[in-house]
C-alpha cells in the first residue's frame, strides 16, 4: 500500500529536501507550489525517474479560500494521508513604526490560517492513516526577530496550534514542530552584507549556517519515532543558547 504525504512550498529550498527525504522513504508526494514552475517541474521529473507516478504537483495561491481545493486535489487520489508538511511561510519585516494591516493579514493568513484550516480540511484522511502533521515553524517563534513582530506572532500562534493539534487528536494523529534557524542566507533580492552575516555567526556556537537536509532529517526522525508528540526541535546550531 502506498504511503502519501502532502507538503505545501515544496518546489525548492527546505520543501524540496523534505520532499526528497520522504520520497527516498518511500511516500508518493503531493508537492503544492505557488509560483516556482521550472523548480517545481524539474523536482517532480526527478523523483517519478527514482519511482514512476510517485510525485504529483499543484501551483496554488494559499489562502482560506483555496484550502478546499488543495485538499480535494489530495483527496481526489487517496483518501489515506499518512503526513502532512505545512511548510509554505511568507517572510518579510514589519516594524511597529510603520506596520500596516495588509501585512498582519498576508502573515497571518499564510503562516497561520491556512495550515489550521488545511489541517482541518485533511483531518478525516489524516485519522484513517494514524498519520502525522509537521509544521514548520522557526526559532523566533519564542525570541522575536527584530523588526519582525508580526513573522515572529504568527510563528508562535502555530507552535500553539502545533501543540493543540497533538493534545486533542494525539489517540489518532501525532503533530510535532520543527524550529529551524539560520539555514540559508536570504534569496537575492534581500541579499544581507557580510557585516550582518558575521553578526549573524557570532550568536551560533557552531559558526556556520545549518543545511536544508538538517531540517528533513528532523522531520524523517519526528515521522518514524511513534511516541514523539507534541514536541518542537530547534534546528539552530545551539543559536538558542544565547537567549
Amino acid at each position: 500500500m502506498n504511503k502519501y504525504a502532502l507538503i505545501t512550498g515544496g518546489a525548492q529550498r527546505i520543501g524540496a529536501a523534505i520532499a526528497k527525504a520522504l520520497h527516498a522513504s518511500g511516500y508518493c508526494i503531493f508537492l503544492h507550489y505557488g509560483q516556482s514552475d521550472q523548480q517545481a517541474l524539474t523536482l517532480q521529473s526527478e523523483l517519478n525517474v527514482l519511482r514512476p507516478d510517485s510525485c504529483f504537483i499543484k501551483s496554488i495561491k494559499l489562502s482560506y479560500e483555496t484550502v478546499d481545493e488543495l485538499s480535494q486535489w489530495v483527496l481526489d487520489k487517496t483518501e489515506s494521508l499518512d503526513v502532512l508538511i505545512n511548510n509554505a511561510s511568507l517572510f518579510y519585516p514589519s516594524p511597529w513604526q510603520n506596520a500596516t494591516k495588509e501585512q498582519w493579514d498576508q502573515l497571518f493568513n499564510t503562516n497561520v490560517q491556512v495550515p489550521f484550516f488545511l489541517t482541518q480540511a485533511l483531518l478525516p484522511a489524516l485519522t484513517k492513516a494514524q498519520g502525522n502533521v509537521i509544521n514548520l515553524i522557526d526559532i523566533h517563534a519564542e525570541r522575536t526577530l527584530d523588526n519582525h513582530p508580526i513573522y515572529s506572532a504568527s510563528k508562535a500562534a502555530l507552535k500553539s496550534l502545533t501543540l493543540s493539534l497533538a493534545k486533542d487528536f494525539g489517540s489518532s494523529i501525532r503533530c510535532n514542530g520543527v524550529s529551524p534557524g539560520a539555514i540559508l542566507w536570504p534569496d537575492k533580492s534581500d541579499e544581507i552584507d557580510e557585516e550582518q552575516k558575521e553578526h549573524i555567526l557570532n550568536k551560533i556556537p557552531m559558526h556556520r549556517l545549518g543545511e536544508v537536509n538538517d531540517i528533513a532529517e528532523a522531520v524523517i526522525f519526528l515521522i518514524q519515532n511513534k511516541y514523539i508528540n507534541g514536541q518542537i526541535i530547534n534546528i539552530d546550531g545551539g543559536r538558542t543558547v544565547f537567549s
